[in-house]
Formats: structure tokens, C-alpha cells, sequence
């Protein structure tokens, strides 16, 4: 959420940064309710000091032994005002907090302005290999090795789902390890979160109510799938204020993830680019307010560094305030090369989320020296998305005979293995 007072004060501003992110939320109404909201605090906190004051004379005039009755009538006529009062704020406060909810953070200065086409390559790092052969497609490698398969996946599920068999399970299992380790090394402590949130949870970290329609509901239940764990990391210190000095916290996750994909249908529907289910280690950090930016960078090179050790040949493109996540004021996307696409693809998105998350959390830290704690800043980023490094590894490192070279980072992982090929599966 945004400050309402900063809204209230800086309202062009902010309108032509909603207008940049094509943002649909009517801000006149969200400044009309926030007002009515402000103006009945204020009368009903006068009609309660009214009342207190009321309430001690009559005291001491009962205590006097003199006449109380106009006394009680004015205490019975400001009690039911109150009341009525009370109700009113309460309604108008549901009616603000339903508004300021669809409200998107406001992108940062240094982000481009406009949608997808507006977006921005900020550097590419290696050079996409030249193939002697025509290079297959991740979902023509991997079932000829015997170690993808969609078919019987569709038959336990449904459409956009897998099974990984073999090497390919393995090959994912050390990816995840991998991951894991490298970002250990960087002071990120691994958490094992739950999968299945409540809706507070996904409320708080901006999934909801933006995204309700994409989330898979256990309603019975009241729980929700998460479609990262960003959710439930963003969550682990909801309500809580930090020591003064206690920042950074680093946390990674691996998790599968979970997205109905809604409005998809269409785009993507072969292969593991975009799936009901999928893996993904998730790295997401709690900082001081003014370290945000500095964190991003750090954020993403740590992300980058994943590719870097694979071999992977990436570039990072700056997101544009339409095309940038709901909850950031500034997001890069890592874009693996995909020799079968003849293109770059999303395979991480890391995001400063400034104090948008920390504000519906109520997360704060303490000033060094004293004073008023401070919301938080947060960040999150992909560290990476599992099955996409998984199809990226198969493309790039596909040979003419159809099989698939280990990148040598991976190679411990896989008791040494340096190639998968149909005989090896």
C-alpha cells in the first residue's frame, strides 16, 4: 500500500505515475474516501473528549449530591452519536481499504515509461552459441531422452503439467542444489515454508485482491496455493519490528509454485515455459529504507550469477512502469537464451518492492540512536525458476546426436556425469 498522505500531498504526482503503469484505480474516489475518513475521526474523537468531559463533571456532581439528569441525556444523545459515528468510519474504512489495495506501487525515476515495448536491455552477458545442426526444441530433446514427459502427466492431471523421469529428475534435483548452495554462500538462510497460505498472507505481500482470479483456492478450507514463495517469506516477520542494526535478513526458499495462468490459454501451451505447477528457488531480503536500490543490484547479480556459473548465455532487461510487477517501484528481468525460440525468455524477475509489502505487513525496524521505527524495505527475486534453467541447459547444450552435455558446475551434483544421452537415461 501507499502512504495515504504522500498520496494526498504529492495527488499529480501520482496520478501521472498511475497513468504510466496503466493503472485502472480511480484515485479521485481513493482521495474522497481517505478524506471522509479523516474528517469523522476527527469529529468522533471530539465527541469522545466531549464525552469524557461530560462524564467527569457528572461525577463530580454526583459526588456533590446535586442534579445529574441533564448531564445523563447529554451523555445518552453523545454515546449514540458516537455509535452512529463509529459505524460510519468503520464502513468508509472498508471502502478505502477495498480501493488503496488495487493501487500499484509507483515506479521509481530511473524506470522507462510505457508497456512491454518500453522495456530495456541493460547488458547481455555471453554469446549464444552457433550450432552446425538445427537445434531442438526443449520438448523434442527431453522426450527422446526419455526423461520429459507430458502425455502421462496430462493423463494424472491435465494440460500444463510434467513429469520428470530418470536423469531429468535428477538433473532437477541438482539443479536445486546448486542453487541452494551458491546462494548459502552469499548469506541467504534457506527456510522450509508452508505452500498453503491463508488470504491475509497473500493480501499482505500484493498478491491479492490484484491477482485473485490466477490463485488455486483449497476454499473448504480457506487456504491458497502460493504462486511463489515470495509470499510466505514476505510474510515471516508480518507484525514484527527488527532491532536497530539487525538488517539485512536474506532468506531463499525452494518451493513448488502454483498459477492457474488465467487468460493465458494459448501462449505458451507447449513445453515448461508456462505451467500450473512449477519449482523455483526464491531469494527475498528484508533491508533499511534507504538501501533498497543498493540491495536490487546485489539482488540481481546474485541471480545472474547463477547463469554465469551454467554457462548460460542471459541478458537483464529493465521492466517499464506498465510491464513491472504490481508491488515494485523497479524491476529487472533475467532473460535466458532459448536457441529453439531464436530468443531471449524470462527466467528470473527481481524486484524492489520498497515499503509497499511492509506497510500491509506492519514490518518495521528500529532507528539507531532511537526515534519512530520505520517500515522496512523488501525485495524478491528469482534465484532461479527450476524448470526453465532445466529446458535452457537441454537447448543450449544439446548436441547433433540429441544428447545433452552437463554444464561443469552441475557435474558433482550428478556423481560426475558429463552427458545425458538415450543410453544414459
Amino acid at each position: 500500500m501507499l502512504d495515504p498522505k504522500y498520496v494526498r500531498e504529492h495527488e499529480a504526482e501520482v496520478r501521472k505515475a498511475l497513468e504510466d503503469c496503466e493503472s485502472k484505480v480511480d484515485l479521485s474516489l481513493y482521495l474522497d474516501l481517505e478524506r471522509r475518513r479523516r474528517d469523522l475521526t476527527v469529529s468522533v474523537d471530539k465527541r469522545k473528549a466531549r464525552l469524557n468531559q461530560a462524564s467527569e463533571e457528572m461525577a463530580k456532581l454526583k459526588k456533590e449530591g446535586k442534579e445529574i439528569t441533564p448531564y445523563r441525556a447529554k451523555l445518552q444523545e453523545l454515546s449514540a452519536e458516537i455509535k452512529q459515528m463509529d459505524a460510519e468510519i468503520a464502513a468508509v474504512e472498508k471502502d478505502f481499504h477495498e480501493v488503496e489495495l488495487m493501487v500499484c506501487n509507483l515506479p521509481d525515476k530511473s524506470v522507462p515509461i510505457g508497456g512491454e515495448e518500453a522495456n530495456q536491455e541493460v547488458r547481455r552477458v555471453g554469446e549464444p552459441r552457433k550450432f552446425d545442426f538445427k537445434p531442438k526444441p526443449h520438448d523434442e530433446l527431453g522426450p527422446a531422452l526419455g526423461i520429459l514427459d507430458f502425455e502421462r502427466a496430462a493423463k494424472i492431471s491435465g494440460a500444463r503439467f510434467f513429469t520428470l523421469g530418470g536423469l531429468g529428475a535428477k538433473l532437477e534435483r541438482a539443479l536445486v542444489n546448486f542453487m541452494l548452495d551458491l546462494n548459502a554462500q552469499k548469506g541467504y538462510q534457506e527456510m522450509a515454508v508452508p505452500h498453503l497460505v491463508n488470504y491475509q498472507s497473500m493480501e499482505m505481500s500484493g498478491q491479492f485482491p490484484k491477482f485473485l482470479d490466477q490463485a488455486f483456492a483449497v476454499e473448504k478450507d480457506a487456504f491458497y496455493l502460493i504462486p511463489t514463495s515470495e509470499v510466505s517469506l514476505a510474510n515471516l516477520h508480518r507484525g514484527e519490528t527488527f532491532p536497530a542494526g539487525s538488517l539485512p535478513k536474506k532468506y531463499m526458499a525452494f518451493t513448488p509454485c502454483y498459477r492457474r495462468e488465467a487468460g493465458s490459454y494459448g501462449k505458451d501451451t507447449k513445453g515448461l515455459i508456462r505451467l500450473h505447477q512449477f519449482n523455483k528457488v526464491e531469494l527475498f531480503q528484508f533491508v533499511e529504507p534507504d538501501k533498497g536500490m543498493e540491495a536490487l543490484e546485489r539482488l540481481t547479480s546474485d541471480a545472474e550469477d547463477i547463469l554465469k556459473k551454467l554457462g548460460l548465455p542471459y541478458r537483464v532487461v529493465v521492466l517499464a512502469t506498465a510491464d513491472k510487477s504490481f508491488s515494485s517501484v523497479k524491476t529487472y528481468d533475467l532473460e535466458v537464451w532459448l536457441p529453439s525460440q531464436n530468443t531471449y525468455r524470462e527466467i528470473s524477475s527481481c524486484s524492489n518492492c520498497s515499503d509497499f509489502q511492509a506497510r500491509r505487513g506492519g514490518i518495521k525496524v528500529k532507528k539507531e540512536g532511537g526515534g519512530k521505527p520505520e517500515l522496512v524495505h523488501t525485495l524478491n527475486g528469482s534465484g532461479l525458476a527450476v524448470g526453465r534453467t532445466w529446458l535452457a541447459i537441454l537447448e543450449n547444450f544439446q548436441q547433433a546426436d540429441g544428447s545433452v552435455l552437463i554444464p561443469e558446475a552441475l557435474q558433482p551434483y550428478l556423481g560426475g556425469l558429463k552427458v545425458i544421452s538415450p543410453d544414459k537415461t
